[in-house]
């Protein structure tokens, strides 16, 4: 009980703030409409009137949450819950490019890791240009990826995958260089004393100590690989995913959907990051290591 004070203390928070926003920011249009009906709306009216809005500034929270309830749980109810206004389908195609660009981008920083650690040559050369890599802004990148990819027929789930692995794969080199440098000389002498191959250093020192460096790295992949696909979404005209429902939102001014959009993505990171969670406290727990 103790642990989950401090959590509902700082989830209450954020409720009294968010209510409080959408009261200020929705009051001038509730007055306006007052104004030009010519009457005076009391301060309940107008507290009313601001969480009721079709087309709010800032939507209140149980209006998201009646959004989202709409498009997901009353659709799953009524056998409609991968149609094409439901956010099950939106979210589904979202998180079918999220995944495909995470192991991709796994599987491009773990090898890009492995041979910087192993050669000079590589650790002097592309770890700077990893680096740099990361400099360039994802919305200008985005575009010319997807419009190279279409160029030589390439299109649908892939673009977008390839934009969440080029935001994916960069804290997983990191990790990983990190993870797999850090057996101290101690250790590293003690294989060698044992005539222990360089394979046998990786697989059974440099891989076992990296593994904490390679699940926290993959937690903050997961959630810029989500960011990627949203991000793959806007520029294409997309008409599934979570970035289409964003923007199709701020094209008609639905601000409702847009916050629902946003809430789903952020709890669908949330999900996707517990789960390698889950599994880093499996794995590590079997290998004798406190997660």
């Amino acid at each position: 009980m103790r642990n989950l004070f401090p959590i509902l203390t700082v989830v209450i928070a954020i409720f009294v703030l968010w209510y409080a926003g959408s009261v200020a920011l929705n009051a001038a249009w509730a007055q306006d409409k007052a104004k030009r009906a010519g009457v005076e709306l009391t301060t309940k009216e107008l507290v009313l009137d601001t969480m009721s809005q079709k087309k709010p500034k800032l939507p209140a929270p149980h209006q998201v949450a009646e959004e989202m309830w709409k498009t997901t749980g009353d659709m799953v109810l009524k056998g409609r819950g991968f149609s094409k206004r439901s956010l099950i389908y939106h979210t589904w195609v979202t998180l079918s490019s999220t995944l495909l660009g995470f192991v991709l981008g796994t599987a491009l920083g773990v090898a890009l890791a492995v041979g910087i650690v192993y050669n000079r040559t590589m650790d002097m050369s592309v770890m700077p240009w990893v680096i740099a890599s990361q400099t360039i802004p994802i919305l200008a990148i985005a575009p010319m990826i997807i419009v190279v990819l279409n160029a030589i027929g390439i299109s649908g789930l892939l673009p977008k995958a390839v934009i969440s692995m080029y935001l994916s794969f960069f804290p997983v080199v990191v990790g990983m260089v990190k993870g797999l440098r850090s057996p101290d000389h101690m250790q590293l002498d003690q294989m060698k004393t044992w005539s222990a191959s360089p394979g046998q250093q990786f697989w059974k020192l440099r891989l076992p100590s990296s593994m904490p460096y390679f699940f926290t790295s993959m937690k903050i992949a997961m959630a810029a690989s989500l960011v990627g696909a949203i991000v793959g979404e806007l520029p294409t005209g997309a008409v599934a995913g979570l970035g289409a429902r964003l923007l199709g939102g701020s094209y008609y001014g639905q601000t409702i959907q847009i916050w629902s959009a946003l809430l789903t993505a952020a709890a669908l990171a949330a999900c996707l990051v517990g789960l390698i969670g889950i599994v880093q406290r499996v794995v590590l727990k079997r290998m004798g290591m406190a997660s």
